[in-house]
């Protein structure tokens, strides 16, 4: 799992090196495949339920699962790149939203506030804990925020599989879920939109977007609950 999540921070790190306008999204996902099965890993989406590419880049308005093509990217857009490494057998998953070049400043606010509300949510995958006790961490930054908070789509466990249970909702429901053990593995993701939390999936049944038409940001950590609290896979 540490070397799925290096190869996958690696990937994202150097993503957000190659994005300039006028960069397409199938460029990005060609960069990313070269740069994992390099190192002898594979990428986690490419076929996963027929999906066509090795990384998710969606622009603006769409929140998760957008298909790299030949859109040719623009200053001033909000882009988010999902990331998947299988390793041995074990899965890494992560994601980041980057600015390219100037954004509107409310697009900014919603791009650190989702980081912060990963590190919140982050922090709070301590032993003892509970899977809501994360949600809560993440509902809290969002909401002082004043930003929506995507419903449908959650956080998950994952290993050998890339979706396992427990999925890690980014906001309070009744109960509060699994108590955390060490050794647990998740991967948390909070996705915060600009104006309501209200999606749908576009007619390519894939690329899943603000209902109105208002900015998203994506987010996402690989993370293992140890003994000392949460260990972050997806870092470089």
């Amino acid at each position: 799992m540490r070397v799925a999540g290096r190869i996958v921070a690696e990937v994202l790190e150097r993503l957000g090196r190659e994005l300039r306008p006028g960069i397409t999204t199938a460029q990005l996902d060609a960069v990313a495949e070269e740069l994992i099965r390099g190192v002898g890993a594979a990428p986690s989406f490419k076929g996963y339920r027929g999906f066509p590419a090795s990384i998710c880049v969606s622009v603006d308005d769409e929140v998760v699962h957008g298909i790299p093509g030949p859109r040719r990217l623009r200053e001033g857009q909000v882009v988010s790149i999902d990331a998947g490494a299988i390793w041995e057998g074990y899965h890494g998953d992560g994601a980041r939203t980057f600015a390219l070049g100037e954004v509107a400043g409310p697009a900014h606010r919603l791009i650190e506030t989702t980081r912060a509300a990963l590190r919140a949510g982050i922090a709070a995958a301590r032993p003892g804990n509970r899977i809501g006790d994360i949600s809560a961490a993440v509902e809290d930054v969002a909401r002082a925020g004043g930003f929506g908070i995507v419903r449908q789509y959650v956080g998950h466990g994952i290993g050998q599989r890339m979706h396992e249970e427990p999925q890690v909702p980014n906001f309070r429901q009744d109960g509060k879920g699994m108590e955390l053990q060490p050794g647990l593995c998740l991967a948390i993701e909070p996705m915060l939109t600009l104006g309501s939390h209200e999606v749908e999936v576009r007619p390519d049944g894939w690329t899943v977007v603000t209902r109105d038409g208002l900015p998203a940001a994506h987010f996402e950590e690989t993370i293992v609950v140890t003994e000392n609290g949460p260990e972050v896979l997806t870092r470089c």
